[in-house]
Protein backbone atom coordinates (compact mmCIF):
# COMPACT_ATOMS: atom_id res chain seq x y z
CA UNK A 1 0.00 0.00 0.00
CA UNK A 2 1.52 3.44 -1.02
CA UNK A 3 1.98 6.25 1.46
CA UNK A 4 -1.20 8.18 0.97
CA UNK A 5 -3.24 5.11 0.77
CA UNK A 6 -1.96 3.92 4.37
CA UNK A 7 -2.79 7.55 5.78
CA UNK A 8 -6.14 7.93 4.45
CA UNK A 9 -7.28 4.37 4.32
CA UNK A 10 -9.56 2.48 1.53
CA UNK A 11 -12.55 5.01 2.82
CA UNK A 12 -12.65 7.87 0.66
CA UNK A 13 -15.08 9.40 2.30
CA UNK A 14 -12.16 10.11 4.74
CA UNK A 15 -11.11 12.91 2.97
CA UNK A 16 -12.62 16.47 2.00
CA UNK A 17 -13.78 16.76 -1.98
CA UNK A 18 -10.59 19.77 -2.06
CA UNK A 19 -8.65 17.11 -0.79
CA UNK A 20 -9.43 14.27 -3.01
CA UNK A 21 -9.54 16.45 -5.97
CA UNK A 22 -5.84 17.57 -4.94
CA UNK A 23 -4.85 13.72 -4.02
CA UNK A 24 -5.77 12.76 -7.65
CA UNK A 25 -3.11 15.92 -8.79
CA UNK A 26 -0.21 14.58 -6.67
CA UNK A 27 -0.35 17.32 -4.73
CA UNK A 28 -1.93 17.20 -1.39
CA UNK A 29 1.01 15.64 0.17
CA UNK A 30 2.67 19.07 -0.26
CA UNK A 31 -0.63 20.63 0.74
CA UNK A 32 -0.51 18.42 4.46
CA UNK A 33 2.90 19.15 4.49
CA UNK A 34 2.84 22.83 4.50
CA UNK A 35 -0.23 22.59 7.26
CA UNK A 36 1.76 20.22 9.54
CA UNK A 37 4.90 22.77 9.30
CA UNK A 38 3.14 25.88 10.16
CA UNK A 39 1.49 24.44 13.39
CA UNK A 40 5.42 23.07 14.46
CA UNK A 41 7.32 26.32 13.32
CA UNK A 42 4.36 28.17 15.60
CA UNK A 43 6.03 26.16 17.97
CA UNK A 44 9.13 26.09 18.16
CA UNK A 45 9.63 29.53 17.43
CA UNK A 46 7.13 30.89 20.72
CA UNK A 47 9.85 28.71 22.74
CA UNK A 48 12.51 31.28 22.04
CA UNK A 49 10.64 34.37 20.92
CA UNK A 50 9.85 35.83 24.24
CA UNK A 51 13.15 35.59 25.62
CA UNK A 52 14.47 38.94 24.09
CA UNK A 53 10.66 41.02 25.25
CA UNK A 54 10.99 39.84 28.40
CA UNK A 55 12.94 42.95 29.54
CA UNK A 56 9.94 45.07 28.33
CA UNK A 57 7.20 42.37 29.71
CA UNK A 58 8.61 43.35 33.64
CA UNK A 59 8.49 47.11 32.88
CA UNK A 60 5.08 46.77 31.00
CA UNK A 61 3.66 44.76 33.64
CA UNK A 62 5.10 46.03 36.70
CA UNK A 63 7.04 42.74 37.72
CA UNK A 64 10.97 42.06 38.77
CA UNK A 65 13.16 39.97 36.31
CA UNK A 66 12.82 36.54 38.57
CA UNK A 67 8.50 37.44 37.89
CA UNK A 68 8.74 37.79 34.41
CA UNK A 69 11.48 34.55 33.83
CA UNK A 70 7.75 32.69 34.84
CA UNK A 71 6.76 33.46 31.27
CA UNK A 72 9.37 31.30 30.27
CA UNK A 73 9.38 28.99 32.46
CA UNK A 74 5.68 28.23 32.99
CA UNK A 75 5.77 27.45 28.33
CA UNK A 76 8.68 25.27 28.96
CA UNK A 77 6.86 22.94 32.05
CA UNK A 78 3.92 22.67 30.66
CA UNK A 79 5.66 21.64 27.48
CA UNK A 80 7.83 18.86 28.86
CA UNK A 81 4.55 17.36 29.99
CA UNK A 82 2.62 16.76 26.99
CA UNK A 83 5.21 15.81 24.71
CA UNK A 84 5.70 12.07 26.20
CA UNK A 85 1.97 11.66 26.46
CA UNK A 86 1.95 12.87 22.94
CA UNK A 87 1.38 9.10 21.50
CA UNK A 88 -1.28 8.24 23.96
CA UNK A 89 -3.55 11.44 23.43
CA UNK A 90 -3.32 10.77 19.18
CA UNK A 91 -3.93 7.17 19.93
CA UNK A 92 -7.35 7.70 22.15
CA UNK A 93 -8.56 10.99 20.13
CA UNK A 94 -7.59 10.83 16.68
CA UNK A 95 -4.48 12.69 14.78
CA UNK A 96 -6.72 14.82 13.04
CA UNK A 97 -8.61 15.91 15.63
CA UNK A 98 -5.88 16.05 18.58
CA UNK A 99 -3.70 17.97 15.90
CA UNK A 100 -6.48 20.58 15.38
CA UNK A 101 -7.27 20.64 18.92
CA UNK A 102 -3.49 21.61 19.54
CA UNK A 103 -3.85 24.26 17.00
CA UNK A 104 -7.24 26.04 18.30
CA UNK A 105 -5.46 25.85 22.14
CA UNK A 106 -2.40 27.30 20.68
CA UNK A 107 -4.28 29.85 19.05
CA UNK A 108 -6.59 31.09 21.90
CA UNK A 109 -3.57 30.94 24.34
CA UNK A 110 -1.60 33.22 22.10
CA UNK A 111 -4.86 36.05 21.75
CA UNK A 112 -4.85 35.81 25.82
CA UNK A 113 -0.80 36.21 26.22
CA UNK A 114 -1.32 39.45 24.13
CA UNK A 115 -4.49 40.63 26.02
CA UNK A 116 -3.04 39.93 29.71
CA UNK A 117 -3.72 42.53 31.49
CA UNK A 118 -1.18 41.35 34.45
CA UNK A 119 1.52 38.45 34.71
CA UNK A 120 -0.29 36.06 36.55
CA UNK A 121 -2.83 35.70 33.25
CA UNK A 122 0.35 35.47 31.03
CA UNK A 123 2.52 32.74 32.96
CA UNK A 124 -1.75 31.09 32.63
CA UNK A 125 -1.89 31.74 29.59
CA UNK A 126 1.84 30.63 28.44
CA UNK A 127 1.12 27.22 30.58
CA UNK A 128 -1.93 26.51 28.58
CA UNK A 129 0.28 27.85 25.17
CA UNK A 130 3.09 25.18 25.97
CA UNK A 131 0.23 22.09 26.72
CA UNK A 132 -1.37 22.88 23.21
CA UNK A 133 2.52 23.06 21.96
CA UNK A 134 3.69 20.26 22.67
CA UNK A 135 0.70 18.59 20.84
CA UNK A 136 1.85 20.51 17.25
CA UNK A 137 5.40 19.42 18.09
CA UNK A 138 4.66 15.83 18.45
CA UNK A 139 2.72 15.30 15.70
CA UNK A 140 3.62 17.40 12.87
CA UNK A 141 6.44 15.30 11.78
CA UNK A 142 4.28 11.87 11.90
CA UNK A 143 1.87 13.44 9.73
CA UNK A 144 4.47 14.65 7.18
CA UNK A 145 5.79 11.54 7.24
CA UNK A 146 2.68 9.39 6.42
CA UNK A 147 1.88 11.51 3.56
CA UNK A 148 4.98 10.19 1.32
CA UNK A 149 5.63 7.39 -0.20
CA UNK A 150 9.17 5.49 0.70
CA UNK A 151 11.08 7.24 -1.91
CA UNK A 152 9.55 10.19 -1.15
CA UNK A 153 10.48 10.63 2.48
CA UNK A 154 13.98 11.61 3.25
CA UNK A 155 13.16 14.92 0.63
CA UNK A 156 9.93 15.71 2.60
CA UNK A 157 11.65 15.20 6.14
CA UNK A 158 14.56 17.50 5.01
CA UNK A 159 11.91 20.36 3.33
CA UNK A 160 9.93 20.18 6.74
CA UNK A 161 13.30 19.90 9.11
CA UNK A 162 14.34 23.38 7.60
CA UNK A 163 11.80 24.87 9.44
CA UNK A 164 12.26 23.36 12.83
CA UNK A 165 16.12 23.78 12.58
CA UNK A 166 15.89 27.65 11.53
CA UNK A 167 12.76 28.20 13.73
CA UNK A 168 15.09 28.94 16.65
CA UNK A 169 17.16 31.55 14.74
CA UNK A 170 14.30 33.30 13.68
CA UNK A 171 12.06 33.72 16.75
CA UNK A 172 15.27 35.91 18.68
CA UNK A 173 15.04 38.09 15.16
CA UNK A 174 11.18 38.52 14.49
CA UNK A 175 10.79 39.05 18.37
CA UNK A 176 13.63 41.24 18.70
CA UNK A 177 12.04 43.51 15.47
CA UNK A 178 8.42 43.06 16.68
CA UNK A 179 8.85 44.62 20.51
CA UNK A 180 10.87 47.64 19.18
CA UNK A 181 8.41 48.52 16.56
CA UNK A 182 4.81 47.36 17.79
CA UNK A 183 5.53 45.94 21.69
CA UNK A 184 6.08 43.09 23.31
CA UNK A 185 1.99 41.94 22.86
CA UNK A 186 2.52 41.27 19.09
CA UNK A 187 4.94 38.43 19.71
CA UNK A 188 1.53 36.65 20.21
CA UNK A 189 -0.37 38.32 18.10
CA UNK A 190 1.60 37.68 15.24
CA UNK A 191 0.50 33.96 15.83
CA UNK A 192 -3.11 34.97 15.75
CA UNK A 193 -3.50 34.72 11.31
CA UNK A 194 -0.92 32.16 10.99
CA UNK A 195 -3.23 29.85 13.43
CA UNK A 196 -6.38 30.53 11.86
CA UNK A 197 -5.19 29.36 8.56
CA UNK A 198 -3.40 26.28 9.84
CA UNK A 199 -6.61 25.26 11.69
CA UNK A 200 -8.36 25.55 8.35
CA UNK A 201 -5.67 24.10 5.95
CA UNK A 202 -6.12 21.07 8.76
CA UNK A 203 -9.61 21.02 8.25
CA UNK A 204 -9.41 20.55 4.92
CA UNK A 205 -6.66 19.02 3.78
CA UNK A 206 -6.09 16.40 6.31
CA UNK A 207 -8.07 12.73 5.97
CA UNK A 208 -10.73 12.63 8.87
CA UNK A 209 -9.57 10.21 11.43
CA UNK A 210 -11.23 6.42 10.98
CA UNK A 211 -13.11 5.93 14.36
CA UNK A 212 -12.55 1.97 13.95
CA UNK A 213 -8.96 2.55 14.66
CA UNK A 214 -9.07 4.49 17.13
CA UNK A 215 -7.88 3.09 21.16
CA UNK A 216 -10.87 4.86 23.14
CA UNK A 217 -11.16 1.82 25.07
CA UNK A 218 -9.65 0.95 28.27
CA UNK A 219 -8.90 2.66 31.81
CA UNK A 220 -7.16 5.98 31.61
CA UNK A 221 -3.78 6.29 33.36
CA UNK A 222 -4.40 9.37 35.09
CA UNK A 223 -2.05 7.94 38.14
CA UNK A 224 0.88 8.09 35.73
CA UNK A 225 -0.12 11.51 33.88
CA UNK A 226 -0.89 12.87 37.40
CA UNK A 227 3.08 11.65 38.54
CA UNK A 228 4.62 12.42 35.03
CA UNK A 229 3.32 16.00 35.32
CA UNK A 230 4.14 16.39 39.15
CA UNK A 231 7.68 15.10 38.41
CA UNK A 232 8.65 16.63 35.00
CA UNK A 233 7.71 20.04 36.43
CA UNK A 234 8.83 20.62 39.67
CA UNK A 235 12.54 19.18 37.78
CA UNK A 236 11.93 21.89 35.48
CA UNK A 237 11.17 24.30 37.85
CA UNK A 238 14.27 23.24 39.30
CA UNK A 239 16.16 23.72 36.57
CA UNK A 240 14.90 26.90 35.64
CA UNK A 241 14.69 28.61 38.92
CA UNK A 242 18.10 26.85 40.75
CA UNK A 243 20.90 29.66 39.76
CA UNK A 244 19.09 32.58 40.44
CA UNK A 245 17.39 30.93 44.22
CA UNK A 246 20.97 29.89 44.92
CA UNK A 247 20.52 26.00 44.47
CA UNK A 248 19.66 24.38 47.38
CA UNK A 249 20.21 26.91 49.73
CA UNK A 250 16.42 27.63 48.57
CA UNK A 251 13.74 26.19 50.53
CA UNK A 252 11.71 26.38 46.74
CA UNK A 253 14.60 24.47 45.13
CA UNK A 254 14.90 21.87 47.72
CA UNK A 255 11.00 21.24 47.34
CA UNK A 256 10.95 20.83 43.79
CA UNK A 257 13.95 18.52 44.14
CA UNK A 258 12.51 16.16 46.17
CA UNK A 259 8.82 16.34 44.61
CA UNK A 260 10.79 15.86 41.16
CA UNK A 261 12.54 12.50 42.67
CA UNK A 262 9.40 10.55 44.48
CA UNK A 263 7.35 12.07 41.16
CA UNK A 264 9.66 10.36 38.54
CA UNK A 265 10.14 7.37 40.65
CA UNK A 266 6.51 6.50 40.96
CA UNK A 267 5.97 7.44 37.87
CA UNK A 268 8.35 4.89 36.36
CA UNK A 269 6.98 2.21 38.92
CA UNK A 270 3.21 2.99 37.91
CA UNK A 271 4.46 2.88 34.23
CA UNK A 272 6.11 -0.56 34.34
CA UNK A 273 3.34 -2.44 36.24
CA UNK A 274 -0.09 -1.11 35.13
CA UNK A 275 -1.51 -2.58 31.46
CA UNK A 276 -1.93 0.17 29.79
CA UNK A 277 0.62 3.34 30.59
CA UNK A 278 0.27 6.60 29.33
CA UNK A 279 4.03 6.26 28.83
CA UNK A 280 5.29 3.37 27.44
CA UNK A 281 8.45 2.89 29.24
CA UNK A 282 9.32 -0.88 28.49
CA UNK A 283 10.16 -0.09 24.41
CA UNK A 284 13.81 0.85 26.84
CA UNK A 285 14.38 -2.68 26.52
CA UNK A 286 15.69 -2.01 22.46
CA UNK A 287 19.55 -0.93 23.19
CA UNK A 288 19.03 2.17 20.22
CA UNK A 289 16.40 3.08 22.71
CA UNK A 290 19.04 3.47 25.45
CA UNK A 291 21.58 4.96 23.48
CA UNK A 292 19.40 7.12 21.79
CA UNK A 293 18.00 8.89 24.90
CA UNK A 294 21.17 9.06 26.59
CA UNK A 295 22.73 10.91 23.52
CA UNK A 296 19.77 12.87 22.89
CA UNK A 297 20.23 14.25 26.04
CA UNK A 298 23.53 15.26 25.88
CA UNK A 299 23.19 16.59 22.10
CA UNK A 300 20.41 18.73 24.17
CA UNK A 301 23.00 20.06 26.76
CA UNK A 302 25.71 21.16 24.01
CA UNK A 303 24.23 22.14 20.66
CA UNK A 304 21.72 24.42 22.75
CA UNK A 305 24.36 24.73 25.24
CA UNK A 306 26.50 26.92 22.47
CA UNK A 307 23.02 28.63 21.36
CA UNK A 308 21.87 29.87 24.60
CA UNK A 309 25.74 31.01 25.88
CA UNK A 310 26.48 32.48 22.42
CA UNK A 311 23.62 35.47 23.02
CA UNK A 312 24.69 36.45 26.05
CA UNK A 313 28.30 36.44 25.46
CA UNK A 314 28.00 38.97 22.46
CA UNK A 315 25.25 40.93 24.38
CA UNK A 316 26.70 40.98 27.65
CA UNK A 317 30.51 41.02 26.36
CA UNK A 318 30.40 42.78 22.74
CA UNK A 319 27.17 44.85 23.85
CA UNK A 320 24.82 43.75 21.18
CA UNK A 321 21.33 44.34 20.69
CA UNK A 322 19.01 41.31 21.40
CA UNK A 323 17.95 41.61 17.25
CA UNK A 324 21.81 41.84 16.37
CA UNK A 325 22.58 39.12 18.50
CA UNK A 326 19.59 37.10 17.01
CA UNK A 327 21.21 37.95 13.19
CA UNK A 328 23.90 36.38 13.93
CA UNK A 329 22.57 33.10 14.25
CA UNK A 330 20.90 33.66 10.76
CA UNK A 331 24.05 32.46 9.00
CA UNK A 332 24.14 28.92 10.90
CA UNK A 333 20.24 28.23 10.54
CA UNK A 334 20.54 28.88 6.43
CA UNK A 335 23.57 26.44 6.50
CA UNK A 336 21.16 24.25 8.56
CA UNK A 337 18.79 24.51 5.92
CA UNK A 338 20.88 24.17 3.11
CA UNK A 339 22.56 20.79 5.18
CA UNK A 340 19.45 19.54 5.56
CA UNK A 341 18.41 18.99 1.50
CA UNK A 342 21.82 17.33 1.32
CA UNK A 343 20.72 14.70 4.30
CA UNK A 344 17.45 14.50 1.96
CA UNK A 345 19.87 12.95 -0.94
CA UNK A 346 22.41 11.06 1.04
CA UNK A 347 20.63 9.84 4.27
CA UNK A 348 19.64 6.89 2.03
CA UNK A 349 23.07 5.51 1.59
CA UNK A 350 25.12 6.25 4.39
CA UNK A 351 25.26 5.23 8.02
CA UNK A 352 23.41 6.98 10.61
CA UNK A 353 26.62 6.00 12.74
CA UNK A 354 29.03 7.61 10.24
CA UNK A 355 26.78 11.02 10.04
CA UNK A 356 26.58 11.33 13.92
CA UNK A 357 30.49 11.17 14.55
CA UNK A 358 31.12 13.42 11.79
CA UNK A 359 28.05 16.02 13.04
CA UNK A 360 29.79 15.39 16.56
CA UNK A 361 32.91 16.10 15.35
CA UNK A 362 31.85 19.27 13.62
CA UNK A 363 30.29 20.79 17.04
CA UNK A 364 33.57 19.59 19.11
CA UNK A 365 34.91 21.95 16.24
CA UNK A 366 32.71 24.51 17.28
CA UNK A 367 33.18 24.41 20.74
CA UNK A 368 37.48 24.52 20.22
CA UNK A 369 37.34 27.37 18.31
CA UNK A 370 34.91 29.38 20.43
CA UNK A 371 37.30 28.81 22.87
CA UNK A 372 39.33 30.93 21.35
CA UNK A 373 37.84 33.90 22.40
CA UNK A 374 39.60 37.29 23.80
CA UNK A 375 38.78 40.94 23.82
CA UNK A 376 39.28 41.33 20.38
CA UNK A 377 36.62 38.79 19.50
CA UNK A 378 34.05 40.24 16.98
CA UNK A 379 31.04 38.95 14.87
CA UNK A 380 33.81 37.60 12.18
CA UNK A 381 35.45 35.19 14.53
CA UNK A 382 32.02 34.15 15.74
CA UNK A 383 31.03 33.78 12.11
CA UNK A 384 32.66 30.56 11.18
CA UNK A 385 32.14 28.55 14.58
CA UNK A 386 28.32 29.09 14.22
CA UNK A 387 28.37 27.80 10.55
CA UNK A 388 30.05 24.69 11.42
CA UNK A 389 27.47 24.56 13.88
CA UNK A 390 24.92 24.66 11.98
CA UNK A 391 26.18 21.67 9.51
CA UNK A 392 26.76 19.17 12.54
CA UNK A 393 23.79 20.19 14.00
CA UNK A 394 21.97 18.92 11.54
CA UNK A 395 24.16 16.14 10.52
CA UNK A 396 23.23 14.65 14.36
CA UNK A 397 19.50 15.68 14.73
CA UNK A 398 18.46 13.46 11.57
CA UNK A 399 20.27 10.63 11.56
CA UNK A 400 20.04 9.97 15.24
CA UNK A 401 16.63 9.97 15.16
CA UNK A 402 16.63 6.79 12.42
CA UNK A 403 19.44 5.74 14.88
CA UNK A 404 17.41 5.68 17.61
CA UNK A 405 14.05 4.66 16.64
CA UNK A 406 15.10 2.24 13.39
CA UNK A 407 15.66 -1.22 15.47
CA UNK A 408 11.93 -0.92 16.66
CA UNK A 409 8.94 -2.39 16.06
CA UNK A 410 6.01 -0.26 14.28
CA UNK A 411 4.14 -0.76 17.81
CA UNK A 412 6.54 0.59 20.24
CA UNK A 413 7.49 3.85 17.56
CA UNK A 414 5.13 6.52 18.92
CA UNK A 415 5.87 5.84 22.21
CA UNK A 416 9.62 5.66 21.69
CA UNK A 417 9.53 9.03 19.96
CA UNK A 418 7.52 10.89 22.57
CA UNK A 419 10.45 9.33 24.56
CA UNK A 420 13.45 10.54 22.41
CA UNK A 421 11.71 14.29 22.39
CA UNK A 422 11.42 14.37 25.86
CA UNK A 423 15.21 13.39 26.77
CA UNK A 424 16.34 16.04 24.15
CA UNK A 425 13.60 18.75 25.21
CA UNK A 426 15.03 17.83 29.24
CA UNK A 427 18.62 17.99 28.00
CA UNK A 428 18.03 21.32 26.86
CA UNK A 429 16.91 22.40 30.19
CA UNK A 430 19.52 20.83 31.96
CA UNK A 431 21.97 22.38 29.56
CA UNK A 432 20.59 26.11 30.48
CA UNK A 433 20.92 25.53 34.07
CA UNK A 434 24.73 23.97 33.76
CA UNK A 435 25.20 26.87 31.40
CA UNK A 436 24.15 29.26 33.92
CA UNK A 437 25.30 27.92 37.10
CA UNK A 438 28.96 26.91 35.22
CA UNK A 439 29.18 30.59 34.32
CA UNK A 440 28.25 32.18 37.34
CA UNK A 441 30.52 29.92 39.66
CA UNK A 442 33.15 30.14 37.23
CA UNK A 443 33.46 33.77 36.24
CA UNK A 444 33.47 34.65 40.20
CA UNK A 445 36.68 32.01 40.60
CA UNK A 446 38.28 33.73 37.86
CA UNK A 447 37.64 37.54 39.35
CA UNK A 448 38.79 36.30 42.65
CA UNK A 449 41.99 34.89 40.73
CA UNK A 450 42.76 38.58 39.21
CA UNK A 451 41.43 40.21 41.82
CA UNK A 452 44.67 39.14 43.67
CA UNK A 453 46.96 40.23 41.38
CA UNK A 454 45.70 43.77 41.85
CA UNK A 455 48.41 44.91 44.58
CA UNK A 456 50.28 48.39 45.06
CA UNK A 457 53.37 45.81 45.27
CA UNK A 458 52.78 44.84 41.33
CA UNK A 459 54.79 47.06 39.19
CA UNK A 460 52.07 46.60 36.01
CA UNK A 461 49.17 47.48 38.30
CA UNK A 462 50.65 50.50 39.58
CA UNK A 463 51.62 51.85 36.62
CA UNK A 464 47.86 51.51 34.83
CA UNK A 465 46.54 53.35 37.98
CA UNK A 466 48.77 56.24 37.82
CA UNK A 467 47.66 56.32 33.85
CA UNK A 468 44.36 56.09 34.27
CA UNK A 469 44.20 58.38 37.47
CA UNK A 470 46.52 61.19 35.43
CA UNK A 471 43.80 60.67 32.38
CA UNK A 472 40.74 61.59 34.33
CA UNK A 473 42.30 64.53 36.17
CA UNK A 474 43.23 65.67 32.89
CA UNK A 475 39.42 65.92 32.37
CA UNK A 476 39.22 68.08 35.58
CA UNK A 477 38.27 65.65 38.31
CA UNK A 478 40.30 66.17 41.66
CA UNK A 479 42.95 63.19 42.75
CA UNK A 480 40.30 61.75 45.03
CA UNK A 481 37.68 61.19 42.39
CA UNK A 482 40.57 60.71 39.78
CA UNK A 483 41.44 57.73 41.78
CA UNK A 484 38.28 56.12 41.96
CA UNK A 485 37.44 56.42 38.97
CA UNK A 486 40.57 54.80 38.08
CA UNK A 487 39.83 52.24 40.50
CA UNK A 488 36.20 51.67 39.08
CA UNK A 489 37.32 51.31 35.10
CA UNK A 490 40.13 48.50 36.70
CA UNK A 491 36.93 46.65 38.04
CA UNK A 492 35.54 47.00 34.78
CA UNK A 493 38.13 45.19 33.14
CA UNK A 494 38.63 42.39 35.73
CA UNK A 495 34.76 41.83 35.58
CA UNK A 496 35.26 41.87 31.48
CA UNK A 497 38.23 39.29 31.70
CA UNK A 498 36.89 37.09 34.21
CA UNK A 499 33.85 36.59 31.93
CA UNK A 500 36.10 36.08 29.27
CA UNK A 501 37.82 33.07 30.67
CA UNK A 502 34.18 31.78 32.16
CA UNK A 503 32.70 31.43 28.30
CA UNK A 504 36.23 30.17 27.09
CA UNK A 505 35.58 27.28 30.02
CA UNK A 506 32.51 26.93 29.05
CA UNK A 507 32.97 26.49 24.87
CA UNK A 508 35.48 24.01 26.20
CA UNK A 509 34.02 21.48 28.10
CA UNK A 510 31.44 21.46 24.73
CA UNK A 511 33.88 20.61 22.84
CA UNK A 512 35.29 17.95 25.22
CA UNK A 513 31.33 16.73 25.83
CA UNK A 514 31.17 15.43 22.06
CA UNK A 515 34.56 14.12 22.04
CA UNK A 516 34.29 11.97 25.39
CA UNK A 517 30.65 10.61 24.68
CA UNK A 518 31.61 9.13 20.94
CA UNK A 519 31.31 5.76 21.84
CA UNK A 520 27.27 5.91 23.00
CA UNK A 521 27.25 6.21 19.37
CA UNK A 522 27.70 2.35 19.18
CA UNK A 523 24.59 1.61 20.80
CA UNK A 524 22.82 3.40 17.89
CA UNK A 525 21.20 1.09 15.45
CA UNK A 526 23.25 0.81 12.35
CA UNK A 527 20.87 0.87 9.65
CA UNK A 528 20.65 3.23 6.92
CA UNK A 529 17.53 5.14 5.72
CA UNK A 530 16.03 2.30 4.50
CA UNK A 531 12.60 0.13 5.49
CA UNK A 532 12.10 0.41 9.53
CA UNK A 533 14.73 2.84 10.09
CA UNK A 534 12.56 5.24 8.17
CA UNK A 535 9.80 4.99 10.56
CA UNK A 536 12.45 7.17 12.74
CA UNK A 537 11.67 10.08 11.21
CA UNK A 538 8.60 10.33 13.34
CA UNK A 539 10.75 11.88 15.41
CA UNK A 540 12.91 14.15 13.63
CA UNK A 541 12.32 17.16 15.14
Amino acid sequence: MSAPAALYGSDPSLLSPLAARLLDKGVLKWAISLTASLGAILEVIDTVITNVALVDIRGNLGASLAEAGWVSTGYACANVVIIPLSAWLGFRFGKKNYFIFSLIGFTLASLLCGMAPNLGVLIFARVLQGLAGGGLLAKAQSIVFEAFSDKERALAQSIFGMGIIVGPAIGPVLGGWLTDNMGWRWIFFINLPIGILAVLMAWIFMPADDEKKLKRGGSVDWWGIGLLAVGLASFQIMLEEGQQEDWFASGLIVATAIASVIGIALFVWRELVTPHPAVDLRVLRYRSMVGGTIYSALLGIGIYGIMFAVPIFVQDYLHYTALQSGMLLVPGALVSAATMMLFGRIGGKVSPRILITIGALLTSMTGFMLHDINPSTGAAQIFWPLVIRGMGSVLIFMPLSMATLGPLAKKDIAAGSGLYSLTRQLGSSIGVALITTLLARQEAGHRAVLVERISEFRPAFVDRLQALTSHFSAQGMDATAAHDQAMKLIDRVVSGQAMLVSFSDLFIGVGALFIVSLPIILLLGGKKAGGDAKEAAAAAH
